[in-house]
């Protein structure tokens, strides 16, 4: 390994050994000499890794005493130091991808994607309610995006995720877990959006839709289509593997429309119960091999490099209750959907139209 990387693995080696507690505070590291030649490496490799884990504030260095685990002052917490070695981490991981010949835009989707499956499995950490903007609803890229991100719209909050489908969204809302819900559920009696199912699970209350952008539907499907899918009806072709979405997602309503119209039964589709709580998790299963054919999001298709093919245009909401409008989160979340900098950002996602991002409907309850 070159020495631009094996220095690094020497100080993420001996880092992990002082948060762990092998190295104590006090403790004095090995001679430069005696890590050289454990690590096979120059003397100049080995003082790059000290100095790094002493720009980091872990260790010291003395004339005549050698190197040594600081020690912690009274007071002072763990935490920074553990978020300080991430951020190490993570630089090394990006030093390592970026040589490789991944771009910066690149590395962030296939994080963003990793995060996403995480999101589906893990609770977040716990933070500040009041400094904290609950979202529950639909799984979306973009919406993971904005999460990540929201603390660039407003300094000091965070907007926690909770992917537990449309139908979900609503009901945190109506039992007051949640602040905004992220809803794409067609009503096919109106041929309309979430307004019906609105009035239905908050009923009485005046609530507001905000848009957030119209994205693309349809069946993801591997690269070149070799089992040569052109709809909807295949799904019941003995042999195509399919991957579902979860009973109460926005997708899985409509989908369970669209087949009872053609007259599709759950027993003629080879595996309609495998089923996934983000679009992310459908694409990666049908990049993987697991399925032929997925149904979910232009953008979740384009993320993993796969084939899609287009079958609705859907309107995806943010519903909020009339009173929460005013809270800090909520407004400044408004505000930063009427720049460039947010239409910009959603659009790069590739997949959405943002032509009516912020327009704003009321359901009267």
């Amino acid at each position: 390994m070159p020495d631009v990387y094996l220095y690094q693995e020497i100080s993420e080696s001996l880092r992990q050994d002082i948060l762990q507690g092998k190295l104590k505070p006090g403790d004095r590291l090995p001679s430069l000499r005696e890590l050289a030649a454990e690590w096979g490496c120059t003397l100049g490799t080995v003082q790059r890794a000290y100095k790094e884990l002493a720009d980091q504030g872990l260790v010291t260095s003395r004339a005549g005493q050698g190197t040594k685990v600081v020690e912690q002052p009274a007071g002072i917490e763990a935490g920074p130091i553990l978020r300080l070695s991430l951020i190490h981490r993570a630089d090394a991981f990006l030093l390592e991808v970026m040589a490789g010949g991944h771009s910066p835009e690149e590395v962030e989707q296939a994080v963003r994607l990793a995060l996403d499956r995480w999101r589906a499995v893990v609770q977040q950490p716990e933070t500040p309610p009041e400094r904290t903007l609950r979202f529950a609803g639909s799984h979306d890229l973009a919406i993971t995006w904005l999460g990540a991100h929201f603390h660039e719209i407003l300094p000091d909050y965070r907007m926690q995720l909770r992917f537990n489908g449309s139908l979900g969204g609503l009901i945190a809302l109506a039992q007051g877990e949640a602040d905004v819900a992220g809803s794409h559920l067609w009503d096919e009696k109106s041929d309309s959006y979430n307004i019906p199912f609105v009035r239905r699970l908050l009923p009485g209350k005046r609530v507001a839709l905000l848009t957030l952008f119209h994205r693309g539907l349809g069946l993801i499907l591997p690269s070149g289509n070799p089992r040569a899918v052109t709809g909807l009806k295949d799904l019941a072709r003995p042999g195509l593997r399919f991957v579902n979405r979860q009973p109460g997602s926005g997708t899985r309503v409509w989908l369970d429309v669209m087949l009872g119209n053609l007259g599709i039964s759950p027993e003629q589709i080879q595996g309609f119960n495998h089923e996934k709580t983000t679009h992310s998790e459908v694409a990666r299963a049908v990049a993987e091999g697991q399925a032929d054919v997925g149904v979910g999001l232009e953008a979740s298709a384009l993320a993993y490099g796969l084939e899609f093919l287009f079958l609705k245009d859907e309107c995806y909401d943010l519903v909020i209750p009339a009173e929460n409008l005013e809270l800090p989160p909520v407004k400044a979340l408004r505000g930063w959907l009427k720049n460039g900098d947010a239409r910009r950002a959603i659009a790069s996602l590739g997949g959405y139209k943002i032509e009516e991002m912020g327009a704003l409907r009321w359901v009267e309850g």
